[in-house]
């Protein structure tokens, strides 16, 4: 199951996103925001970013203007790494060699086409392992110290 979930900022493109997920037959929970309507994007950020440290979902995908506010909010969560990409190749890399389990964008400079493609990449691409495995660790030990 994958959680997703915006502010007011990208609510739009987190419907796009809904859309592309169920035409994929992805299984999804969407954390809100609802509307447009002005609202507080660590709100979200939170929501997501606990279902995915919990396991109740594996993977997340969340979406503000910049994808910068809501990425710093996931990444407060023990247990994230959250990644804010606005390229291909981050969307890969973030996957092949961080393991990240959240996925950041941002509606107000990604284009829909382009953010569909890094939501693909990202939710496609595996986890490299190897060498990469304990930096990973590495990662997740810093919030324990």
């Amino acid at each position: 199951m994958l959680a997703i979930g915006s502010d007011h900022g990208g609510y739009g493109l987190k419907q796009e996103i809904m859309k592309y997920l169920a035409e994929q037959g992805i299984e999804y929970r969407d954390f809100g925001t609802y509307t447009e309507a002005s609202c507080d994007y660590p709100v979200y950020g939170e929501a997501v970013a606990r279902a995915v440290a919990s396991g109740e979902c594996e993977r997340g995908i969340l979406i503000c203007g910049t994808g910068i506010g809501i990425s710093i909010a996931a990444n407060k969560v023990g247990g994230i790494r959250c990644a804010n990409c606005a390229d291909c190749y981050s969307a890969e890399m973030c996957r092949r060699h961080n393991n990240a389990n959240i996925l950041a964008l941002g509606a107000r400079t990604l284009g829909s086409g382009l953010a569909l493609k890094i939501v693909e990449i990202f939710l496609t691409t595996p986890f490299d392992g190897g060498r990469h495995a304990r930096r990973v660790e590495m990662l997740d030990n810093i919030q324990s110290r």
